[in-house]
């Protein structure tokens, strides 16, 4: 089995879009300003497609096998969250949304914001691959972490995150949720 990981294109943002709402799930909702789940769709289509935001095409990077997107991780230096997230409350404050969307990293990590793999490729490694090409990029941009976010029931994908050597530094809380703030050294 031959996966790819690239950097992700405006043509790919029908297929990213699905994986970012399996991945978020209610923060979509608030991210998007809509509730009804073909616009939250249509919508994250939307942001993917646009350069001035968290899930921008720009900062997503795709797991490929013969053409199909079967995975995808978005990610960004933590110093640049607040300017996306800003873009994209300013966004929504014109469609009469307003929002003020949580920091989810500390300005010296570089943060994986979204990671998911389809349900049909699960269990491949894809994500595990995902994961470490996160950790070659930061490497590669000179930081010495890698942090992320995930859900306290998500006990899979923290016990995955676990035995890739990420450990919880804190609790945090994500538009009223709580999460699990995971770092690992690079």
């Amino acid at each position: 089995m031959t996966i790819i990981i690239r950097n992700a294109e405006i043509k790919d943002a029908a297929a990213i879009a699905p994986l970012i709402y399996d991945a978020i799930g209610d923060i979509a909702n608030n991210l998007t300003g809509q509730d009804v789940p073909q616009k939250i769709l249509a919508s994250l289509e939307q942001l993917v497609t646009e350069t001035t935001n968290r899930h921008s095409y720009l900062n997503t990077y795709v797991a490929e096998r013969n053409d199909e997107i079967l995975g995808i991780v978005v990610l960004y230096d933590g110093h640049l969250g607040k300017k996306l997230d800003s873009q994209l409350e300013a966004q929504l404050a014109e469609k009469g949304i307003p929002i003020t969307l949580d920091v989810e990293a500390h300005m010296d990590e570089y943060y994986i914001d979204t990671i998911c793999v389809s349900k049909d490729a699960r269990g491949l490694g894809i994500g595990t691959r995902l994961l470490q090409f996160a950790e070659q990029k930061g490497k590669q941009l000179g930081y010495s972490k890698i942090s992320l976010n995930v859900e306290l029931e998500k006990i899979d994908a923290r016990r995955l995150y676990e035995r890739m050597g990420y450990s919880t530094t804190e609790s945090w809380t994500i538009i009223n949720e709580p999460f699990h703030h995971m770092v690992k050294s690079l």
